[in-house]
């Protein structure tokens, strides 16, 4: 007997299904189990449901045979086969459910797995991807990708299965039944491969497409709307709109070109039925006629055969529908094999207690492989010691501050802590001796109390307070309605910038680090919000190896040495009282700010 060829389309993406079902199958392995009393459904659902047709054979074969009417035993033979029918009819009910709800809930467990999978390598991925990559995409591919790879995989994978399973089995009753019936069931398969054939690589194309326009849909809603105050004071809303809905076209044709092929192909299996049901009516009923066939066995082959054709129908609308999900994957699979540059090497290990000593020897980073952040860059900061680091936008001051917290690698070089590579160290516990307050100091949804606790899990109520109290924010916290049980916007929009600075500094002050890193934490704040956060850094940093990176001349004279930084390389490092008495110093370059603290030259080594 011949087997049904698969069909071109599935053909044309199986090497992208099966580096999926590689990524998948250790999702799948925990919930095996339930897999596999799915699969026992399925195979009852098949079995009933080749059973399902065989009571109206009898029962036709039996009131057309001569004298039936006079046949004291049919009415026994069709209560029995009235019974057979409900009995067959519920038992195929009870399977299909069965069958639904197992692989529903292995293919919803495992989803959930990949999801958070995904959701962890994505937040552990460097910068240098970061930078590049677009957070609306990204979350494109973590819910709705993730989502639909589901979808697919409950609604049509498995069905798909049970439909070959189905098939396969029909088409052997059928052989049994009469071989030459059977070759018109055969004989239709590889004309439904090529009739879909020209359809091959246009679904999975459009499919892809679709879900990239998907992609840069979401990029750009995010991008709008996490700058909606610029958006509105710019008055960039018309132009912001064209730029949406040329994309929101592309992504419409594309998505209309997709489900156009699908409807097609599904036609075309709908006509081949058609033409495939009209031969077995006319060769079944002249096999009756001369006596091959019984009027029931020929109504059996005819409802077989509708059974038959029906996976043929969902394998061309499935095929749309995998594809869809074959595109979706791959998306998930472009992030997963995009590696982290920046992980525990097999070596490495936890560091306990550090001093803050910070060396950088002949240190050169990059971005791009091309460029230099910074360029050959050697030095030493002192434990306890507090280090300005100045100069123009681009110059490196960020990079500096990466490489301490280890968000990114030198490409040549080494930066220590306490004589420890940074490389050689477990990031959590490198973390755990470093905290950073930046100038957009982003809190999370959830209460105050929740955000200041992130810097040290785990700690007490009275613990967070006290670090509360020492940034200056339990006066304001207190005021609140719920106090320190006051949940904060998204990115913590409901508070004051200088609110935001000094939760964030109270979240510092909580992880008790013995580095703390400050990157413009006290730019752009008004004048009073400037002086309690300047408090609240004051005490921050007090006792600690603080490295304050800035653009302002009064922040800078306020610390112990000042590094200034031009292309990525030092061009000056000393005291402040040094530097600015030094002609042409750069330092002395710097615009002081308006609404300054009290310029103080310090010199903690030589007081």
């Amino acid at each position: 007997m011949a087997s049904p060829k698969p069909t071109a389309e599935l053909r044309s993406i199986v090497p992208s299904l099966r580096r999926i079902w590689t990524f998948l199958r250790p999702h799948l392995r925990p919930h095996r189990k339930v897999v596999a009393g799915g699969f026992v459904a399925l195979f009852a659902e098949v079995a009933f449901r080749l059973l399902e047709p065989w009571p109206l054979k009898f029962v036709i074969d039996a009131v057309i045979a001569p004298g039936a009417a006079q046949d004291p035993g049919l009415v026994t033979l069709l209560v029995w086969a009235a019974l057979a029918v409900v009995a067959v009819t519920g038992l195929r009910a009870l399977s299909a459910y069965l069958m639904t709800v197992l692989f529903a809930l292995a293919g919803t467990r495992a989803m959930t797995s990949v999801r958070a999978q995904v959701y962890s390598h994505v937040l552990r991925l460097s910068l240098r991807f970061h930078s590049s990559a677009r957070g609306g995409d990204l979350i494109t591919r973590l819910v709705t990708d993730v989502g639909r790879l589901r979808d697919v995989a409950v609604t049509a994978a498995m069905p798909l299965i049970g439909n070959v399973v189905t098939l396969l089995a029909m088409v052997t009753v059928m052989v049994v039944l009469d071989w030459r019936l059977a070759l018109v069931v055969v004989g239709a398969f590889p004309l439904f491969a090529l009739s879909s054939s020209r359809s091959t690589r246009r679904i999975t194309s459009a499919s892809r497409q679709q879900r990239r326009r998907e992609g840069d849909l979401a990029g750009a809603a995010g991008e709008s709307l996490g700058a909606i105050k610029v958006v509105q004071a710019y008055s960039l809303a018309d132009r912001l709109e064209s730029s949406f809905a040329a994309s929101n076209a592309k992504e419409l044709k594309e998505g209309v070109r997709a489900t156009r092929l699908s409807a097609a192909l599904e036609r075309k299996t709908d006509l081949l039925v058609g033409v495939a049901t009209g031969i077995v009516l006319l060769v079944g009923g002249w096999s009756v006629v001369q006596g091959r066939l019984t009027p029931g066995e020929l109504v059996v082959f005819v409802q077989y055969l509708k059974s038959a054709f029906k996976p043929m129908r969902d394998l061309a609308k499935y095929t749309g529908r995998i594809a869809k999900a074959a595109a979706s994957g791959e998306r998930i699979l472009d992030i997963m094999h995009t590696e982290q540059d920046v992980t525990d090497s097999a070596k490495a290990y936890t560091i306990k207690r550090l001093a803050g000593e910070i060396r950088l020897e002949h240190v050169t980073a990059s971005y791009t492989g091309t460029d230099r952040a910074l360029d050959d860059v050697s030095l030493r900061i002192l434990p306890g010691t507090k280090v300005a680091v100045v100069g123009h936008s681009g110059s490196g001051k960020s990079t500096l501050a990466g490489l301490l917290l280890r968000l990114q690698d030198p490409v040549r070089g080494a930066v220590k802590l306490d004589g420890h590579d940074l490389r050689d160290v477990t990031l959590d516990s490198l973390r755990a001796h470093v905290a950073v307050v930046l100038q957009e100091s982003v809190l999370f949804h959830g209460t105050i109390a929740e955000n200041i606790e992130m810097g040290r899990p785990g700690a007490t109520p009275e613990e967070v307070e006290a670090a509360a109290r020492a940034a200056n924010a339990h006066e304001f916290v207190s005021r609140l309605p719920e106090g320190y049980e006051t949940v904060v916007g998204e990115r913590g929009d409901t508070l004051s910038g200088g609110q935001r600075q000094r939760v964030a500094i109270a979240r510092a002050m909580l992880r008790d680090a013995a580095v703390i890193i400050l990157d413009e934490a006290t730019t752009g704040l008004d004048p009073r919000s400037s002086a309690e956060v300047f408090q609240a850094v004051d005490r921050l940093a007090a006792g600690r190896t603080t490295v304050v990176i800035t653009h302002t001349l009064a922040d800078a004279l306020g610390c112990d040495e000042v590094i200034v930084l031009d292309r990525g390389r030092v061009v000056e490092h000393g005291r402040p009282a040094e530097l600015m008495a030094t002609p042409g110093s750069r330092l002395a370059l710097l615009a002081p700010e308006r609404h300054q603290r009290p310029t103080v030259v310090r010199d903690r080594r030589s007081a």
